[in-house]
């Protein structure tokens, strides 16, 4: 028997490759994007978790590996999986990151003295030095967006974890990392620029 033609399901849809994904992000459609972290944000964040020994920040280096991807997906090579090409360029940023954290760790550690006075005024140099850099870091600090800005407060200076943040705001634990991902990335521009 056949069936009318408004009763038929719909035909499927065969599944677009990791290619033919890669090239759309490449032309700038955003949406394959999220198809290719539904497919691999798993074992991306399998291979993070692992290279950092379970950091805390491992998700939100997964959010930067998927991030970087509109930017690199023009260099893909085609091959019918891009695991291994994501993969690469989580532990590329896991590595550049776990550098980079341990500057920016270290900065935040010395505008925490200076903050809370902690400063010798035995040491002028030192004590202009802590200055200029507080300076450029309130500056960079309002320069973010009041979303981010927010949630970098809570989490780095008040010492909240990122659930009680996304609680706080009534805002999604995913938008928490998102937020402050972009807000430490930031600030350590901003601060690097003054050094360099």
């Amino acid at each position: 028997m056949i069936r009318p033609r408004a009763l038929r399901a719909p035909p499927k849809q065969a599944r677009a490759s990791d290619a033919e994904l890669l090239a759309a992000i490449a032309r700038g459609e955003i949406a394959p994007l999220g198809e290719l972290y539904d497919r691999y944000a798993r074992e991306v964040w399998r291979v993070v978790d692992r290279v950092t020994s379970g950091s805390p920040d491992a998700e939100d280096l997964v959010h930067a590996t998927f991030l970087k991807v509109p930017e690199l997906a023009a260099s893909f090579d085609g091959r019918p999986s891009c695991r291994t090409w994501l993969c690469g360029v989580a532990v590329h940023l896991t590595l550049h990151h776990r550098r980079s954290g341990d500057r920016f760790r270290a900065m935040l550690a010395a505008l925490g003295d200076t903050l809370r006075g902690v400063t010798s005024s035995s040491d002028p140099e030192r004590a202009a030095r802590h200055g200029q850099e507080l300076a450029v870091f309130e500056r960079a600090l309002r320069r973010l967006s009041a979303p981010k800005r927010g949630v970098f407060v809570l989490i780095e200076l008040e010492g909240l974890s990122h659930a009680e943040t996304a609680a706080a705001l009534g805002i999604p634990l995913v938008t928490v990392r998102t937020r402050l991902f972009h807000a430490k990335q930031a600030l350590r521009h901003a601060l690097e620029r003054r050094r360099s």
